[in-house]
């Protein structure tokens, strides 16, 4: 495993535990909203609707970002796209209550974002067909050079032949 592959692990576990704290960050913003919505600040206008609606909004984003946080660690490319998608609508819906409480929706905007970066960015595998046809080609200038075609293949072959 090269590098890349090892900090793409890194960051896939990173961006799902951080998806999944945000989740539950999210949920009790959402549960204050609607159960203690003097814990915010007054007279916030919102896009539509009011405090209460925006709180079971979050919660259910938050319930989402949770679960699908979870769903990353099965290491499944639809997990990972799940991952992505429910954290940009988390952020957006977030952006849209910073009106109630604008650092805290802030914060977990920014919690949000790195779990789509780090799932965008360190996410992708690389595919088996592309390592397949790679192992093709050097399996086909073997056969028809009579050479390994990597210098790493001669080495291999001579100290097995010694």
């Amino acid at each position: 495993m090269d590098s890349r592959e090892s900090r793409g692990a890194g960051w896939q576990t990173f961006s799902g535990l951080v998806l999944a704290l945000g989740g539950i960050f999210a949920a009790i913003d959402g549960l204050m909203a609607v159960y203690k919505s003097t814990f915010f600040v007054g007279n916030a206008v919102f896009a539509f609707s009011d405090l209460r609606t925006w709180g079971w909004i979050t919660f259910g984003l938050g319930a989402a970002a949770f679960v699908s946080g979870l769903a990353i660690f099965s290491g499944r490319e639809w997990a990972r796209w799940l991952g992505i998608g429910i954290a940009g609508l988390g952020a957006i819906g977030q952006l849209l209550t910073a009106q109630a409480y604008p650092l805290w929706s802030l914060m977990i905007m920014g919690v949000y974002l790195l779990a789509v970066y780090g799932l965008a960015v360190y996410g992708v595998r690389e595919s088996s067909a592309s390592s397949s046809s790679a192992n093709r080609f050097e399996s086909t200038t073997t056969e028809t050079t009579g050479r390994p075609a990597d210098i790493s293949q001669a080495s291999d072959r001579e100290r097995r032949a010694a």
